[in-house]
């Protein structure tokens, strides 16, 4: 019995150092096939990506193709960790084409860069499936239509940058649900309409760039509210009106363009005093009267 009873406690061992190591070994092999998955899909996607590039003059993209690693593509940077990728950096690599709404399936991307090609068409509405960027820049291509109406799905953007494009349509409301943005630059587009008031919301704004659209309306008041506003640069849209006296208390400010508008009345008196960081204050090609205050000369 005794004997019977200590090769029932060996099976009963045995059995459990086998069930442990089989469960090891499956948990292994599903991450395995998982982690497969996930690159398989980064490195499709960025096939798709260049698909649709129809001219690569200077022949950017010719490591991308399977003698190499694609984390080792010449533009691509990926994480340690899992092998996906983290930052797509085309930045002027002079590409001609449209860009692939598989670029939303890269959702590990901290950072997408292709300013300076010319990128046409519509900016992808995949691109609010990004909810990890933190800087997105596509300045200086051809993209046209309305910005994208998912983008503040990107919720952690710090940079958004889409100076020198085609876009139109509104600056819209919902921009303000971008908490940690610290600079928007939207100039050089073909927006119109009015500068939403709730931008004034997001207080982390240090840069806020919209100079050569079609915006019309007043400068809203509520602009005045960032307080951590360094660069102002509405110059050359169809803003109207008097200027609101608390933009001229934002004293971070050290741009201030309000040029070529339809912008009226006087200026404070005390503008030097209340903007002391101002190193660039462009106020021309508008209907100001009166006298230019002194206090100017104590923005040194």
């Amino acid at each position: 019995m005794a004997y019977e009873r200590k090769n029932f406690r060996l099976a009963s061992s045995s059995c459990f150092l086998f069930c442990t190591l089989f469960h090891i070994f499956i948990t292994a092999s599903a991450a395995a096939i998982h982690f497969e998955t996930s690159n398989e899909t980064d490195y499709q996607s960025l096939l798709d990506i260049k698909g649709l590039i129809q001219g690569d003059p200077f022949q950017a993209l010719s490591s991308w193709n399977d003698s190499i690693h694609f984390c080792d593509w010449r533009g691509v940077t990926c994480g340690l960790l899992h092998q996906r990728v983290t930052v797509l950096n085309m930045s002027s690599f002079y590409l001609v084409g449209s860009l692939s709404p598989s670029v939303g399936n890269l959702t590990f991307l901290r950072e997408l860069n292709i300013q300076d090609n010319d990128f046409h068409g519509m900016i992808p509405e995949e691109v609010g499936r990004l909810f990890r960027l933190q800087y997105l820049r596509f300045a200086n291509n051809s993209f046209e239509g309305e910005l994208p109406l998912n983008i503040t799905g990107c919720s952690e953007l710090s940079i958004l940058d889409l100076r020198g494009n085609r876009l139109i349509g509104g600056i819209r409301d919902d921009l303000s649900t971008l908490s940690k943005l610290y600079a928007l630059s939207l100039s050089r587009n073909n927006f119109s309409g009015s500068i939403p008031p709730s931008l004034g919301n997001i207080s982390s704004l240090q840069i806020l760039n919209m100079s050569r659209n079609n915006l019309g309306g007043n400068i809203p008041a509520e602009i005045g509210w960032l307080s951590n506003l360094h660069v102002l640069e509405l110059s050359s849209n169809r803003l109207l009106g008097a200027v609101s006296p608390q933009l001229y208390n934002i004293s971070t400010l050290q741009i201030f363009s309000i040029t070529n508008n339809l912008l009226s009345g006087q200026f404070p008196a005390t503008v030097g005093l209340t903007l002391p960081n101002l190193t660039l204050f462009l106020a021309d090609l508008n209907q100001f009267f009166g006298s230019i205050p002194t206090t100017l000369a104590n923005a040194s």
